[in-house]
């Protein structure tokens, strides 16, 4: 028999709401205990110059084992 990992990390997908996501961590057996966002960016040309435009965030969840 394999044991869960103590701490897992949950990233919320891309048609998930957060709620969702804590649902899921919860399912599984962890807590939240941290959350974290990083922005997401893309490449645009403009006027010749390549530019990182901001077009969204990633939200990741750390859970701990209950």
């Amino acid at each position: 028999m394999t044991s869960k990992p103590k701490k897992k990390k949950f990233v919320v997908e891309e048609n998930e709401t957060i709620d969702d996501c804590l649902d899921r961590m919860s399912k599984e057996g962890y807590m939240p205990v941290r959350r974290t966002e990083q922005p997401i960016f893309k490449e645009e040309i403009r006027n010749n110059v390549v530019e990182q435009i901001p077009c969204g965030r990633m939200i990741t969840f750390e859970g701990k084992l209950l």
